[in-house]
């Protein structure tokens, strides 16, 4: 493996869907963030939303992603700020390509999601981590700022006082702590991690997909408005789904359950 295939991609056939595989892939470096992995990233993303049900993001090597990788900051920084753009924007792009796609995108934490890779984690749709994972937006640590979204989600996720005091501070969380927090969704220990991925996975495929895909959409979209129009747009798209063939083969499914 290197940075030749800085982000890894399999779909993987099941006999419910299909599910994508990411894998960013550059080990040597704990899955440091650098131009050709962020846009590696972006176009895997939207590859795989094209033919998959489910997309897995993980990271090679026993880490997820240690962050911004400082060798290419520091080359790049020499060439000016603006030579620092492309390195943000794509890797912005990518974190928010997530909250567009039509299918959910889980990413699988072990070892190291510091910096970029808690951002990274901060804009996916089911976090799944294992307990003794480590996490941190450890910016400040280094004296540098948030650069990939998370002094502008974390805040979202879990509230402002816990937002700016672990920017500020930098301190480590595990996998256990991510979900006390409302960060992640779910942790296990190592020997059940895989099981927890799986089952995850498996639950989402048994699921219908256009239902999965308004949820979502009324989810990502109501953040961005006001609960009025959140509402507004839920009536409106309950209304365009139950009026579906898949719809009425579940409430089908349902009833018929319900006499017996």
């Amino acid at each position: 493996m290197s940075d030749d295939a800085p982000v890894l991609s399999r779909i993987e056939e099941r006999p419910d869907g299909r599910v994508a595989h990411l894998t960013l892939n550059r080990p040597q470096a704990r899955n440091a963030i650098t131009v050709g992995l962020a846009r590696a990233l972006h176009d895997a993303l939207a590859a795989a939303a094209d033919t998959a049900d489910v997309i897995v993001v993980r990271g090679a090597g026993g880490h997820f992603c240690a962050g911004g990788d400082f060798h290419e900051v520091s080359r790049l920084r020499e060439e000016g700020p603006e030579a620092l753009r492309p390195l943000f924007e794509t890797f912005v792009g990518a974190c928010e390509l997530i909250a567009e796609l039509p299918v959910p995108v889980l990413a699988a934490v072990e070892g190291y999601a510091m910096a970029g890779g808690f951002e990274l984690i901060q804009s996916v749709d089911i976090a799944l981590l294992r307990d003794d994972a480590v996490l941190a937006d450890n910016h400040a640590n280094f004296g540098m700022i948030p650069g990939g979204g998370g002094s502008q989600r974390l805040s979202r996720i879990v509230g402002e006082p816990r937002a700016l005091g672990h920017i500020l501070l930098g301190d480590r969380l595990t996998g256990a702590d991510a979900v006390d927090w409302g960060i992640a969704y779910a942790a296990a220990p190592a020997a059940d991690f895989d099981a927890l991925v799986e089952r995850t996975v498996a639950n989402l495929l048994g699921k219908d997909r256009d239902a999965l895909t308004r949820i979502k959409q009324l989810v990502r979209g109501g953040l961005r408005g006001t609960l009025t129009d959140g509402l507004a747009a839920e009536l409106s798209s309950t209304l365009a789904h139950l009026g579906g063939e898949r719809a009425g083969a579940g409430i089908g499914r349902f009833t018929g359950r319900t006499r017996t």
